[in-house]
């Protein structure tokens, strides 16, 4: 009966809380946007803005390195880590592709320049390279280590003289290193993405925000998913967004292209 009461009690605390934010000036907004739709899987999420082209290339075979559950189509091949090491990946793979695809698994590689290259092994002369990388100011902003992703061991940008990223990689530069290619599209996409929520740089978090993340770990452990959800997106206002989580997009888009004379 006790430890009831002491539950009720927590609840009820809770719920003045989130009653109280509700209300605020600054939280508002936020729970107004409970709405908006959680993140799907990355490919899942790309794939329904792809144009005619990038359809078109994956039409035929394709590779997908570090696909996990969400291949970018359905008869794509999928490598992951139980396959083996997407670093030295023509050590596992011995097949060329129409297409090798890859989202979101270039900045886990230990050197993106190597693991370029080992992928483009694998692509067909005629046949195309397609990844995607987040870009670094829409998706760390200005802060690395990455506060979103503690696996990312490097950040990207297209033809920046300077970063502020210590592991930026120019990819225009980045992918000069692929022999015989061509560019066929390097472009930032940003659907859905807030610039009014994009920060840059470390936020330091004051003592409420400190208060608030204890009542995010406490809602979460009771099952409030929802008014956990409304004290992270409150939180976000004040600090860096990771909109990715939601519906959002925050990446470079890169297709080069093997000549078809080129030499296996």
């Amino acid at each position: 009966m006790l430890s009831r009461l002491r539950t009720l009690n927590s609840i009820k605390r809770e719920s003045i809380v989130v009653d109280l934010l509700a209300k605020s000036s600054v939280f508002s907004p936020i729970f107004a946007r409970l709405g908006r739709a959680p993140a799907l899987d990355e490919s899942t999420k790309s794939s329904r803005f792809f144009c005619d082209f990038q359809q078109s290339i994956l039409s035929q075979s394709v590779l997908d390195i570090g696909a996990g559950r969400d291949p970018v189509v359905n008869h794509a091949q999928v490598f992951d880590q139980q396959h083996g090491d997407a670093n030295h990946i023509s050590q596992f793979v011995q097949q060329r592709f129409d297409c090798v695809y890859s989202s979101h698994c270039l900045e886990h590689m230990m050197n993106p320049q190597r693991a370029l290259l080992e992928w483009w092994k694998l692509v067909k002369p005629g046949g195309y390279l397609f990844f995607i990388v987040p870009d670094e100011d829409l998706y760390e902003q200005g802060e690395f280590p990455s506060r979103f992703n503690s696996d990312h061991k490097h950040t990207f940008t297209i033809s920046k003289k300077k970063s502020w990223s210590p592991v930026s990689h120019n990819l225009m530069d980045l992918v000069k290193v692929l022999p015989e290619a061509e560019l066929r599209l390097m472009a930032v996409n940003d659907h859905g993405y807030d610039r009014g929520l994009q920060k840059h740089g470390p936020v330091r978090s004051a003592a409420f925000e400190k208060f608030l993340n204890r009542q995010i770990l406490s809602l979460e452990k009771r099952g409030y998913h929802a008014f956990s959800a409304a004290f992270k997106r409150g939180l976000q206002t004040k600090l860096l967004v990771d909109q990715t989580q939601y519906d959002a997009l925050a990446q470079i888009e890169v297709i080069l292209q093997k000549r078809l004379d080129a030499v296996l």
